[in-house]
């Protein structure tokens, strides 16, 4: 296999002044890419810090601890090969393991390791879901001006009271044994929602494919930058804009490194009514999607993933 080359992600900056400027090298990005790298979000390098030794601590416990967590309501624990993110493909699932935080308003969901374990667990792992909602509310007015929208579009339209978002703290080990099968940490997929937020421990193995429809696929390799989140538009975003921003296949490769991520998603209110946006249809391009509750869309998409 040719070594993948590396992707130009375009890298926009959350604090600066001219909003215009950023919103039309958003819009841009996401026309091409629907990836980028967000800086200056707000998001203080101590806390990530704090983030990953939490998540390297719960995932070092024994099993039988975390598999008193196990994934229900989507939340909680996932173990490995639980997942399978590409139905097309005949492997076992994917070579990771993760935890799920859902919006911290319906806290009586969530599931959090006992105090005894992991005393500073769950107010590190709720600071961090303030801070990184923080700024995806902040991109999301961005996103809205670079679809020549108000800004304050989508909070007009209740999506984002009471978002539905999902903090997923990931680990893809580095040992994989022997296997006859090929093994993808994450197979390839898009994401379902609005926008993902992600940051990674610098180790590779996330890799971008811009045309979806074209075989064979072409994968590009995203290099880390310190302190950027990596931002991509997910499959809802896709529909409202009429697939004019685009929801970009991606996925993990093992790399023989252990890696840590997080990865934040930013979805809607479950009330919210998902339909094409009316900067992004015209007679020459109609609705291409009816319109959708973002609560029915995303159920759907997750019983595809795990199975019922």
């Amino acid at each position: 296999m040719a070594e993948a080359e590396a992707a130009k992600l375009p890298i926009i900056d959350l604090c600066s002044s001219d909003s215009i400027s950023t919103a039309n090298s958003i819009r841009q990005a996401c026309v091409d890419y629907g990836f980028f790298y967000l800086v200056n979000h707000g998001v203080e390098e101590e806390l990530l810090a704090r983030v990953f030794e939490e998540s390297r601590k719960f995932f070092s416990l024994p099993l039988a601890a975390k598999m008193n967590l196990l994934r229900k309501e989507n939340r909680g624990y996932a173990p490995f090969y639980a997942e399978n993110l590409d139905p097309s493909s005949r492997s076992k699932g994917d070579s990771k393991e993760s935890f799920h935080i859902g919006p911290l308003e319906k806290s009586c969901l969530n599931q959090w390791p006992s105090q005894e374990l992991l005393p500073s667990w769950r107010p590190t792992m709720e600071s961090y879901y303030c801070k990184v909602l923080s700024a995806g509310k902040r991109l999301i007015s961005l996103i809205a001006l670079a679809l020549n929208l108000d800004k304050d579009y989508f909070e007009k339209i209740g999506a984002l009271d009471k978002p539905e978002s999902f903090l997923r703290v990931l680990h893809y080990p580095g040992e994989l044994g022997n296997s006859e099968e090929e093994i993808f940490g994450a197979s390839a997929h898009s994401d379902y929602g609005m926008i993902t937020l992600l940051v990674t421990d610098g180790v590779p193995g996330l890799q971008v494919c811009r045309e979806k429809f074209n075989e064979p696929r072409t994968w590009e390799n995203v290099i880390h930058r310190n302190g950027a989140f990596i931002v991509n538009i997910g499959d809802m975003m896709e529909r409202w804009t009429n697939c004019l921003f685009r929801s970009t296949l991606h996925r993990v490769m093992p790399t023989g490194q252990e890696r840590y991520s997080l990865a934040f998603f930013l979805e809607p209110n479950v009330e919210c009514i998902v339909q094409c946006l009316e900067s992004c249809c015209s007679e020459s391009s109609p609705p291409r999607f009816a319109p959708i509750r973002c609560g029915d869309y995303l159920k759907e998409r997750f019983r595809l993933t795990y199975g019922s």
